[in-house]
């Protein structure tokens, strides 16, 4: 009975032999892409056979932990007080006069949810106040949950350009 090239591949993979090439392959790999010359701080990753320093991988014994933060009510309160005051996408400036704690990246992340739509870029500028906030949030849900574009709580783009023209639409008949 022949034996398939399939049925060797399988036998090959399972062989210890096998296993030994592929460690000795990923060891060299290390060494020639782990370890930089210029930079030295490399040099400490990988030993001379190419096995991993897992003391280098440890965080420094001076290292603080990191505080644990929690997104609350008191967190969105202060968050929708940004999008009023500063307006959307100006998140940097929410962050450092509100939510010192959250970067701009984490507060346009928050934005999303809030807003309940992906891409802000429509927003932008845009200010309005708790109730702006929901009501808009309402009316992406609506479009998001008819096109089937509703994911993860927020409504999301489609190929077809569906979204984009209903979001349009709908901002002639009522404005943001």
């Amino acid at each position: 009975m022949e034996t398939s090239q399939h049925d060797q591949n399988i036998t090959d993979i399972t062989s210890s032999e096998f296993w030994r090439q592929k460690q000795e392959w990923i060891k060299q790999m290390r060494l020639q892409f782990s370890r930089r010359p210029e930079f030295p701080e490399t040099h400490s990753m990988v030993d001379d056979e190419g096995m991993l320093n897992q003391e280098y991988f440890q965080p420094p014994k001076d290292a603080q932990p990191v505080v644990e933060r929690k997104w609350g009510d008191d967190e969105k309160s202060k968050l929708l007080v940004g999008i009023e005051k500063y307006g959307i996408g100006h998140f940097r400036e929410i962050s450092e006069s509100l939510l010192p704690e959250w970067s701009g990246n984490d507060l346009r992340m928050k934005s999303i949810r809030v807003m309940g739509r992906q891409n802000l870029q429509l927003y932008k500028d845009w200010r309005g106040n708790a109730e702006d906030v929901r009501r808009e949030y309402e009316r992406n849900k609506e479009i998001g949950l008819r096109l089937g574009a509703w994911k993860g709580g927020a409504l999301v783009y489609d190929d077809d350009g569906l979204v984009l023209k209903a979001i349009e639409e709908s901002n002639q008949a009522t404005p943001p």
